[in-house]
């Protein structure tokens, strides 16, 4: 669905310099984001551009201005966001869930940058059931101290993972039997209509435009919430939050 919001500022934790950010690296530290100066050149910099990629990591490079207002010390043109937890892998987890004998549910967020929206989503996530959280790894809200304040602590509880084509993943889910549910306002399908007792997989779209197309067209179905006013969406967490009650409610009647 279409919702808004803006992205407030807080601080993040963070590590500069060249060697610093391999050793983090390699030392199993995740990484939120890797900003890189752009034209920087050298065996150290190969090297860690060499680490990002076997541990996929995406490089942000990024003018030399954007890295003096993070920090005036001797950063070296790389700077890399710690993130606060440890991500998961989706396709680890799937089968791990029909093998404890649950029933899926995962929530796919398309690039909700909001920390707070994101926080509250993750949640509500937690309270009603969600198995695990799919973010993209470019374009989504960072996993920062204000969202797991936020999420009041929902974010270190609940699987969260980090892909990077979240079409693959929507493939993958599919795949292995999940019903793919795009939540957006054009949806003629009213929300308790839809059958939320199998496996699924919900997509809920940013906070500017909603879900991508190509997403939206893998999905198998859409839905959305039913409106009385006269303002036509909603913020993007009580959106999520209605959903996923309708879900575990029907899933409680369902046992």
């Amino acid at each position: 669905m279409r919702h808004f919001g803006t992205e407030p500022r807080e601080p993040r934790a963070f590590i500069f310099g060249i060697r610093p950010v391999i050793e983090a690296i390699a030392a199993g530290k995740e990484i939120e984001a890797l900003l890189v100066q752009k034209g920087i050149a050298g065996e150290l910099i190969q090297e860690l551009k060499n680490i990002a990629r076997l541990h996929e990591i995406i490089i942000q490079f990024v003018p030399d201005e954007k890295l003096n207002r993070v920090t005036r010390k001797v950063h070296q043109g790389v700077i890399a966001y710690i993130s606060p937890i440890t991500y998961s892998k989706i396709e680890n987890l799937i089968p791990q869930f029909f093998e404890e004998g649950k029933v899926p549910l995962v929530l796919i967020l398309d690039r909700i940058t909001d920390v707070r929206n994101f926080g509250a989503i993750a949640r509500s996530a937690h309270c009603f059931g969600v198995h695990a959280i799919v973010l993209p790894s470019r374009g989504a809200a960072p996993v920062s101290e204000d969202a797991l304040k936020t999420s009041a602590g929902a974010l270190l509880k609940i699987p969260v993972c980090r892909e990077p084509n979240l079409k693959d993943t929507l493939m993958f889910l599919k795949n292995s039997g999940l019903q793919l549910v795009a939540c957006t306002e054009k949806a003629s399908k009213l929300v308790s209509a839809a059958d939320w007792t199998v496996p699924t997989c919900i997509v809920m779209g940013s906070e500017e435009d909603g879900i991508s197309d190509a997403y939206s067209e893998l999905c198998d179905s859409s839905v959305r919430i039913p409106m009385a006013g006269r303002i036509d969406s909603l913020n993007v967490s009580v959106s999520t939050g209605i959903i996923l009650y309708e879900t575990l409610n029907q899933r409680i009647q369902a046992r």
